[in-house]
């Protein structure tokens, strides 16, 4: 006698139950708030977080957001030692991740530094500097290109100048060719490494409840395996000018972020565009664009091709020192910063897998003195442009 298999006629309710009993043990405990007992007579933990400053004829703006467990009232604002007179929109107690600006008619000093304390009705205080006080730039055609200029300095101008080295490249032998794929795997494990310490330095000036510094590798990871399952969709390692593409949206994704920072330094003041800076991001993004370069030594490829590359490459540097200078948030930064960490490591995996391969159509080992040579000088080349970046 075969046994009859048994089920469910309406499965779909095992899945509704339990999200009711959820929502209903959820309501319960709001309706009832059994912690309230528990509660002590201490005021609420309230933290505040200064997002944006804006100086300009009228005086200083600051865009805050709340990061308290209670709304949190600014009674009181303090410049440089005095009380002040300010508004606030919108008014009100700032309830929990809320928003607000805080508008100042304050006749700041250009070149100066003003100290502002923030105070909430429960004494609260929370201290902003303004380190170099500078007029926030407006938008107009003429700053529009002056940051686009900044952007080309310090994205198209070096990736261009690195890919010109392609004919020199395709001269290479064999041991030449592991000798640059490993210096381009140099280059970008720097480049990955360097990017993530912005992107949690950037994350420490976000509000705290966003944990931002665990949202830095939760977007790094999955952007990583999204890059990676699109590139691997074939089934076959990318190479040639697939591998190229995939390299150059990674670094201009990077770019991006460090256009971010790069417009926001200058918006405020923080940075001065002087010969050594320029110098600085020409040689360190350089390499770049050798590295992009690196997997199309064995083709022909269109001019055309070439131009795409460095565009793809250097432009989106242009449009975050854009977003830098007039819209900047940190959320931006490390939103940005995150997604170029998970698509430079997406690189990373396939140039090495590409070194792999081509040293196995050689017949030979990929590990050897010319590819641990490259790698280290991928590593030593990038960190010593980067010491005239930071000069």
């Amino acid at each position: 006698m075969k046994m009859q298999k048994l089920t469910d006629p309406k499965p779909w309710l095992w899945v509704i139950l339990p999200l009711v009993l959820i929502t209903l043990l959820i309501g319960t405990f709001l309706t009832t708030n059994p912690l309230a007992p528990l509660k002590s007579a201490a005021p609420p933990v309230e933290k505040l977080t200064v997002e944006q400053t804006v100086l300009d004829e009228k005086g200083i703006s600051l865009f805050v957001r709340a990061d308290g467990s209670e709304p949190m009232q600014i009674a009181q604002v303090q410049i440089d030692g005095a009380y002040w007179q300010f508004t606030q929109n919108p008014p009100g107690a700032l309830p929990r991740l809320s928003s607000a600006w805080i508008r100042l008619p304050y006749a700041w000093v250009e070149g100066e530094a003003h100290r502002i304390n923030l105070l909430t009705n429960t004494g609260a205080a929370f201290e902003h500097d303004i380190a170099v006080a500078v007029q926030t730039p407006t938008i107009s055609a003429n700053r529009l290109l002056s940051f686009a200029l900044l952007g080309l300095y310090v994205g198209i101008m070096p990736v261009g100048l690195g890919m010109m080295f392609y004919p020199a490249l395709k001269a290479l032998g064999s041991q030449g060719m592991k000798f640059l794929l490993a210096l381009t795997i140099g280059m970008l494990v720097y480049l990955f490494i360097d990017t993530l310490v912005e992107a949690t330095e950037e994350a420490t000036k976000v509000a705290a409840a966003f944990s931002s510094t665990t949202l830095v590798w939760l977007i790094t990871v999955a952007t990583f395996l999204a890059v990676f399952l699109i590139g691997r969709r074939s089934g076959k390692t990318p190479e040639g000018v697939q591998l190229s593409t995939y390299m150059a949206s990674g670094i201009g994704i990077h770019n991006f972020g460090e256009g971010l920072a790069i417009g926001a330094a200058f918006a405020v003041g923080e940075a001065a565009l002087g010969s050594l800076l320029v110098i600085g991001f020409t040689l360190h993004n350089i390499t770049e664009g050798i590295g992009i370069a690196a997997p199309l030594v064995d083709l022909r490829p269109k001019l055309k091709t070439l131009i795409g590359l460095v565009a793809l490459a250097g432009l989106p540097a242009v449009i975050g020192t854009w977003l830098g200078a007039f819209a900047f948030t940190p959320i931006w930064a490390v939103l940005f910063l995150s997604i170029g960490a998970g698509a430079v490591l997406q690189v990373i995996v396939e140039v090495g897998s590409y070194l792999i391969c081509t040293a196995q159509k050689q017949g030979s080992s990929w590990l050897s003195r010319a590819s641990l040579a490259g790698f280290g000088l991928g590593l030593s080349v990038m960190y010593g442009t980067a010491l005239l970046v930071s000069a």
